[in-house]
Parts: C-alpha cells; sequence; structure tokens
C-alpha cells in the first residue's frame, strides 16, 4: 500500500475511534439523564379535594404520575389486525398488540440465549401511563383509579373526583388500527368548578427493542399548515449543538390538528374532532428491556406526547366533551393513506417522507411494494430486482459517460503536452484544450452527470429504507431483517457486531473506483484519496440497515459490470493513439 492508501486508511480507523467515542458519549448523557429523572414510582398521597386550582393558566401543568402499584383491573379487546388492553390505571389504553407484526430480535441477544419477551409489537408497553389517560393538576387525576365496564364494541371508563367532576370515557374499536374515543367532564354539583388545563395523552413513543437507540422516536403535530417533528435528540441536549436538556416541549396556538408520538416504524396518532389548545411531549425514562440484563447499561428513553385543552369554568351540571380518533399501529404509507382524511392527507409526514428526499423516497416506495405484489417475491429479491431495472434505465447515460472518460483518458498524453506547451499563457491552454474536447467529442463534465442524477435515487432509497416498515423482519439470504444490520454474530473480546454485507458493498465500490479512469489533470493524491472513498462509506453506513447495503451492494457489482463491457466494446469516437508520446516529446520540439 502506498503512503495515501495508509494516509486514507489510518483516517478511517480514526473515524471509526471518533465513533465509538461519541457513542460512549452519547450513553453517558443518556445514563446521566436516566439517572435524574428515574422511572416513576407510587407518588405520596394528595387529598385532590383540596389541593389549590388555577384556573386561569392556559399553559401545560407537570402531570401528576399515576401510582403504577395500585390495584389493577384490566379489559381487552381484539379485531382481526390489533389486540387492545385498557386498564383500570388512568382509564386509558394500556398497550396495543399488533397481530400481524412479530417482535424481532437481533443476533445479538439471541447468541446470548435472551429470546424476546413478546410474540408481536406492543405500543405504549414501557410506558407507565396509559394513552388517552387525562393529566394535569391534582384535581384531574385523584386517586387515578376508574371502573371499567364493557361495551357492544369497545371499554367504558368512568371516575367521580371528590371535588364533584365525573371524567368518562368510552372507547370504540374500529378498523385500520383505529379507536374512537369521546372524554366527557361533567360537573355533578350545583356550583360552577374551576376547570385546569387538561392534558390528554397521546401516548409514549418508546423503542422498539434494545438495539433501538431511540434517535427514530420523536413527538409531531400539525398546525393545518405544516407538520413539526421533535426527535428525541431535541430533549436529551448535547450533540453537535451543546444545547441544554429540555424537560418539555410545548407548541401551538389554539390550533392543534392532531398529534402523534412515534418510533421508526410505529405511531400512536390523535385527531380530536376539535382543534386543541396546545401540544405538549415530554422525555420519560422507561423501565429496562427484558433481554438486557447488565445493571450498568442506561434504560431507554421514550417520548410522552399529549394534546392540551384549555382551563376555565364549568357551569352547573354542565359537560364539557372532547372527541378524539386514534390511531396506534404501524407507519406503512398504503394503511395511512387509507385513513388520511382523518388526519388532514398528511401520511408523507408521518413517513418522514417530508422535502426533497421524501420526494425522491416515496415513488420508490410506491414502486417497490408494486414490484412485490406483481412478482411475489421477497423483499430482499425486490430490492435487487428494482435495482437491476434502475440501472437498466441510467445505462444509456451511464455507458455514455464511461465512453466519454475512456476518451478523455485515451487524450491524457495530448493534454499534457498542451499544458506543458502553453504553460505561460492559462488562457490559450484552456482554449485549445477546449478545442480538443470538441475535436473529439468530449464532455469533461459527462462522468459527473450519472452520479448526480443518481444521487437522488441513493438518497430516496436511504429515507426510504430507513421507514418502509415492509422490510421489517424480511429475510435474504443469511440477513434476518433487512431492516437491521445482517449481524452474523458478535466478535469475542470486543463485543463488535460482524456484518457481512456492508463489507462486500465497501469491497464493491473499492473494486469499482479502482476500474474507474481519473481524469486528466487531476492530483494524483486526489485520485488516490478518491479510490478509498468506500472506507469512508463502509465506516458511516456499517451499522445501518442490511437493506441499504444489499442495494448499494448490487448497484456497484452491475456498475462493474457494466464498466468493463464498456471499455470491451470499440469507441468510433475514440481518438487514434499518437506514434510518440507527446510527454515525451521534448518542449523544444512541441514549441515549433
Amino acid at each position: 500500500m502506498d503512503k495515501t492508501g495508509i494516509i486514507v486508511v489510518s483516517l478511517c480507523v480514526l473515524l471509526l475511534g471518533w465513533w465509538f467515542v461519541e457513542q460512549k458519549k452519547l450513553a453517558q448523557q443518556q445514563e446521566d439523564y436516566t439517572r435524574k429523572h428515574p422511572v416513576a414510582t407510587a407518588p405520596a398521597a394528595t387529598n385532590a379535594a383540596s389541593a389549590p386550582v388555577t384556573g386561569t393558566s392556559n399553559s401545560a401543568m407537570t402531570p401528576v404520575i399515576i401510582d403504577p402499584n395500585a390495584p389493577e383491573q384490566t379489559l381487552g379487546l381484539t379485531n382481526a389486525k390489533a389486540r387492545y388492553t385498557f386498564t383500570s390505571r388512568g382509564g386509558g389504553l394500556k398497550r396495543v398488540d399488533l397481530l400481524n407484526y412479530p417482535q424481532t430480535i437481533s443476533a445479538r441477544w439471541k447468541s446470548q440465549g435472551r429470546p424476546a419477551t413478546n410474540s408481536v409489537t406492543s405500543l405504549n408497553t414501557l410506558a407507565t401511563v396509559p394513552a388517552l389517560a387525562v393529566l394535569g393538576h391534582p384535581s384531574l387525576v385523584g386517586d387515578g383509579q376508574f371502573a371499567l365496564t364493557t361495551l357492544a364494541d369497545g371499554v367504558r371508563a368512568e371516575k367521580t373526583l371528590p371535588g364533584g367532576l365525573r371524567l368518562v370515557k368510552e372507547f370504540h374499536v374500529s378498523s385500520n388500527y383505529l379507536v374512537n374515543a369521546s372524554v366527557r367532564l361533567e360537573n355533578t354539583t350545583d356550583q360552577p368548578l374551576i376547570l385546569p388545563a387538561q392534558e390528554i395523552v397521546v401516548g409514549t413513543a418508546t423503542p422498539m427493542d434494545a438495539d433501538d437507540n431511540g434517535q427514530a422516536e420523536g413527538a409531531m403535530w400539525f398546525d393545518g399548515k405544516s407538520a413539526k417533528d421533535q426527535p428525541l435528540a431535541s430533549f436529551l441536549g448535547g450533540g453537535c449543538t451543546r444545547s441544554a436538556p429540555k424537560a418539555e416541549i410545548i407548541a401551538g396556538e389554539n390550533n392543534v390538528v392532531w398529534a402523534a408520538a412515534h418510533n421508526q416504524f410505529f405511531a400512536l396518532l390523535a385527531m380530536p374532532k376539535d382543534k386543541a389548545q396546545q401540544m405538549v411531549a415530554r422525555p420519560v425514562s422507561l423501565p429496562q428491556f427484558a433481554t438486557v440484563t447488565a445493571t450498568n447499561t442506561a434504560g431507554p428513553r421514550g417520548i410522552q406526547t399529549a394534546l392540551v385543552y384549555a382551563a376555565g369554568t364549568l357551569a352547573a351540571h354542565a359537560t364539557v366533551e372532547h372527541q378524539i380518533v386514534l390511531f396506534a399501529g404501524p407507519k406503512e404509507y398504503r394503511t395511512l393513506a387509507d385513513i388520511g382524511q382523518q388526519f388532514q392527507n398528511r401520511a408523507d409526514d408521518v413517513m418522514g417522507f417530508g422535502g426533497f428526499m421524501g420526494f425522491c423516497a416515496k415513488p420508490l416506495l410506491l414502486a417497490m411494494n408494486w414490484l412485490h405484489d406483481l412478482t411475489r417475491l421477497g423483499y430482499g429479491w425486490t430490492i435487487v430486482l428494482i435495482t437491476v431495472l434502475i440501472k437498466l434505465i441510467f445505462w444509456p447515460l451511464t455507458a455514455a459517460s464511461t465512453r466519454s472518460m475512456k476518451r478523455m483518458q485515451a487524450l491524457a498524453p495530448e493534454m499534457a503536452a498542451l499544458k506543458e506547451k502553453y504553460k505561460d499563457d492559462a488562457q490559450k491552454q484552456t482554449a485549445k484544450t477546449w478545442e480538443l474536447y470538441k475535436k473529439h467529442k468530449v464532455n469533461p463534465l459527462s462522468g459527473c452527470w450519472p452520479m448526480l442524477i443518481q444521487m437522488p435515487v441513493f438518497i430516496g432509497f436511504f429515507t426510504m429504507i430507513r421507514s418502509a416498515i415492509e422490510l421489517r423482519g424480511a429475510s435474504f439470504l443469511w440477513a434476518a431483517d433487512l431492516s437491521k444490520p445482517d449481524t452474523l454474530f458478535m466478535i469475542p473480546g470486543i463485543d463488535f457486531p460482524f456484518n457481512l454485507l456492508p463489507l462486500l458493498m465497501g469491497g464493491a465500490m473499492l473494486w469499482q473506483s479502482h476500474l474507474t479512469p481519473p481524469s486528466p489533470g487531476m492530483d494524483p493524491t486526489q485520485q488516490k484519496m478518491m479510490r478509498y472513498m468506500p472506507l469512508i462509506f463502509l465506516v458511516f453506513l456499517y451499522n445501518y440497515s442490511s437493506g441499504l447495503a444489499l442495494y448499494w451492494t448490487v448497484n456497484n457489482v452491475l456498475t462493474i459490470v457494466q464498466t468493463k463491457l464498456t471499455y470491451r466494446q470499440k469507441d468510433p469516437a475514440a481518438p487514434a493513439a499518437p506514434a510518440t508520446n507527446p510527454a515525451l516529446t521534448p518542449a523544444s520540439k512541441l514549441k515549433k
């Protein structure tokens, strides 16, 4: 390996080491946050009837925690897609089991003999507060215990508070992962009651498993014009911005159309009939996953999201009711499109398809699903097929670029001669060089166009694969889950995953870079640096999903095949080789 290669490899090793250090720092930040915000325990007894009520503030308040150790009654309802468990603690939806989405577990935990605890994916499972619980002032919570009764197609939760306020909730399970809910606050007294600001919990975004670092968790809301997403990093602080941690984020001014708590592939999304005043989101610490037994490992974090309704006065025997449709299910584009009218057709926002990257990702997702439905192939083979089709579409452009680069390579001696001949006249040197290009029909920018045109496709794949729940649990050859790295085993001693597909991807990229001729005039050091760029890609994509590594590997192999075929074909427009090498011709003869 030459000097440049040693430098590049050393830089890649340093980048990998920097990544490990940053992960350690992030883990320490998370551990510090968990220590300062422990998992909720039973609160001290509070006399809700005598607690002071502030009815003038419309902002969100620090909610009273529901006692997680109190006696609990649960009722369950099941349909074809989900199992809903309602709890008397808070009178809400404790968890949703998605029957069509098995729980996945990586080779890391399988190798340690700790299988998944649940057979299906569950939403809100680790949270101590149920979805659609009413929080806020103690007078709205009391002891947190509701009486549950079964309805024909749902559950009723009822509670009368010491001050005479009655909370009545009804939940009616519908299709498409929807629950139609009503939350009524009834004044049972002969006197007006001051009603504090109420928080109706949407749910808690939780990691999907022990391998989920929570970076895809977020609290999202829509104001009628645009959707905003607050990721977990917005609350933890630190990072590149070095911002301080946030205990809560409050947004909205009587314009909250819907709010959601989501992770990478699933969402709890509340769509009120009437706009809520605000949305509030708070980071919460969660119990550790059953697969993790290490005592020194920081627990997972979640984001609890709630709709906020304004404080006010409730007249004697009056009632205020909030009607909410709750979606608790997968972030699957076709499913979200089916219920789109209920949340202003914002499926693209929920999927993370906003902006330019989403513009490319959405067509790729639709095309992948169409090919999968048409061919009935697995999603791994579907990725291979769509990669081949994209390569065929770009084949003429790439072939023309390769031929042009081949011609430029043949012109390298003449260009070197021109550079030597007109080294004292840069303007004339440029003019003569362009004349040479025109004579031999060479476009020096042709090598960049295929890369620039295909880059949105790569970015689109990057975004699409990150959001496509279809790839979750989909296997291909040795990859058990295309939405995760294809970890074959953990390297003993360093507890580092051995992921094969990224290594194949890096090898294919390295091979391709050595087949691509360098542009004439490019500095030799830059040429060598470009050839070792695959190592940098390998570092940053090593722990990304195997679906992306599969796409990039197949794309690189096809590019190698195309390059070899193009170079074997005779190019009629190629310049004839000079009889002598101008680069070796004396400068005195060239000037004649």
